[in-house]
C-alpha cells in the first residue's frame, strides 16, 4: 500500500519530500563516517606503529563477548529491515513487532557492553577511568584508551538508534498514518550503527 506523506512546507510533491528526507539522511551519515572515519585511522596507525603492544592490549580484550555482540547487532539490523519492509506493506502488528525486537536487541548490546565494561575495569584495562595496579605500556595505554572512546562512542549512538526505534514504535502503536518513511529513515541510521560496529569489532578484537 502506498504511503500517504503529510507535505510540509516548501513541498508539494511527495515524491520530492520523500527524496528530501533520505537526502537529509545520507548527509548527517556522511558526517558520522568522518568522525568513526577519524577514529579507525587512529586505531590503524596506532596499529602500524605499535604492532606488538597493540596485539598484547587487544589479546587482553574479551574477543568472545565481543563476538556475541555483533551477532546481536546484526540480528537487531536484520530485524529493522523487516520492520521497514513490513511498514511499506502497511501491516502494522508486523511492523510494530519488527520494531520492538530491534529495541530490545540493542538494549541486549548494551547490557552485555556494560558487563564487558565492568570485566575491563576490574582487570585494569581502561586505563582513562583506573589506572592499572601495575605500570602499562603507554602504548598499550594509547590503544585501551582508544578502545574506551570508540566504544563508547558506539554505545552512545546506539542508545540514540534504541531512542528513535521506540519513537516509532509509539507513533505505530498510536496508529499514527504515514510510517514508512520513519521507518526507513530510521532504519537507515540503525543500519549505520551495525555497520561501525563491523569495522570496529576486527580493529579493537582481532589484531592478536
Amino acid at each position: 500500500m502506498a504511503e500517504r506523506l503529510t507535505l510540509r512546507e516548501p513541498f508539494t510533491d511527495p515524491a520530492r519530500q520523500a527524496a528530501a528526507d533520505r537526502m537529509g539522511m545520507f548527509v548527517f551519515l556522511a558526517t558520522e563516517v568522518m568522525l568513526f572515519g577519524g577514529i579507525l585511522a587512529v586505531a590503524l596507525t596506532d596499529r602500524i606503529r605499535h604492532p606488538e603492544a597493540v596485539i598484547a592490549a587487544s589479546s587482553r580484550l574479551d574477543l568472545w563477548l565481543g563476538a556475541i555482540n555483533t551477532v546481536v547487532l546484526l540480528t537487531s539490523s536484520l530485524a529493522m529491515a523487516i520492520a521497514a519492509v513490513a511498514a511499506r506493506q502497511d501491516r502494522r502488528r508486523a511492523t510494530l513487532a519488527a520494531v520492538l525486537v530491534t529495541a530490545a536487541l540493542g538494549l541486549a548490546f548494551l547490557g552485555l557492553k556494560s558487563l564487558e565494561y565492568a570485566q575491563d575495569y576490574a582487570k585494569g584495562l581502561l586505563p582513562a577511568l583506573a589506572p592499572p595496579a601495575t605500570p602499562t605500556d603507554p602504548a598499550q595505554a594509547l590503544f585501551l584508551n582508544l578502545y574506551l572512546v570508540a566504544t563508547a562512542l558506539h554505545a552512545v549512538h546506539l542508545t540514540i538508534g534504541i531512542g528513535l526505534v521506540l519513537w516509532l514504535a509509539i507513533r505505530i502503536a498510536r496508529r499514527r498514518p504515514a510510517q514508512a518513511m520513519a521507518a526507513e529513515l530510521t532504519g537507515l541510521y540503525w543500519h549505520f550503527v551495525d555497520i561501525v560496529w563491523v569495522f570496529l569489532y576486527p580493529v579493537l578484537y582481532l589484531v592478536r
